[in-house]
């Protein structure tokens, strides 16, 4: 017996693809993690050579996950393991730069979400994250950013942008940046005058 010539080069060229995908994602995301730990050590050696009183704190959670607390907040990045699609009805579906090559849209994904720091150390596990942006990075690592305000706005150029260690520091300091200046709102008082 043998096999369909069509649907094994179907398997063997997607799954090199999406093997090509996650090793991108991969090394992005160790990247990120390196980075993230030299800017926060950054801000520790500030912190301790002037009066300034803020808490810095980078701490690792597994091989796809690490946190870093500044002030009042947390900053959790997650690379998820998956290779995703573009869906067809994305607009960068219809940019020339995919058009050309339709494997590169299929992306590896980092999630940044945003936590208050007292959510974790009081384990309110009612307390809700934000995802304030996810990166997509294609074969080619190229990338694109979905997000809040700075996020979503400097960094939406699939065609032209690559990732790279001086892409990732901008990123991560347009994190921090969003996230200091998300402040927490009262919520109205009918919202919360009945409590469980």
């Amino acid at each position: 017996m043998d096999l369909n010539e069509s649907l094994k080069k179907l398997v063997f060229e997607k799954s090199q693809l999406k093997q090509l995908v996650y090793s991108n994602t991969l090394q992005a995301f160790k990247q990120f993690h390196d980075t993230t730990a030299e800017i926060i050590s950054l801000f520790e050696s500030e912190n301790q050579s002037s009066s300034h009183v803020v808490n810095f704190k980078f701490s690792d959670r597994g091989d796809f996950e690490f946190e870093v607390q500044f002030a009042g907040d947390i900053l959790v990045f997650l690379m998820h393991t998956n290779v995703f699609e573009i869906p067809r009805n994305h607009d960068l579906m219809r940019t020339q730069y995919i058009r050309e090559d339709t494997t590169r849209s299929y992306c590896g994904i980092i999630h940044i979400y945003n936590f208050l720091a007292d959510s974790f150390k009081y384990q309110r596990d009612n307390d809700l994250g934000y995802l304030i942006g996810r990166i997509f990075i294609n074969k080619d690592q190229h990338y694109f950013i979905e997000g809040k305000r700075e996020l979503g706005m400097l960094y939406n150029n699939f065609n032209t942008s690559v990732l790279n260690q001086d892409a990732i520091q901008s990123i991560i300091e347009s994190a921090i940046e969003y996230t200091t200046n998300f402040d927490l709102l009262t919520p109205p008082f009918d919202e919360i005058k009945v409590i469980p």
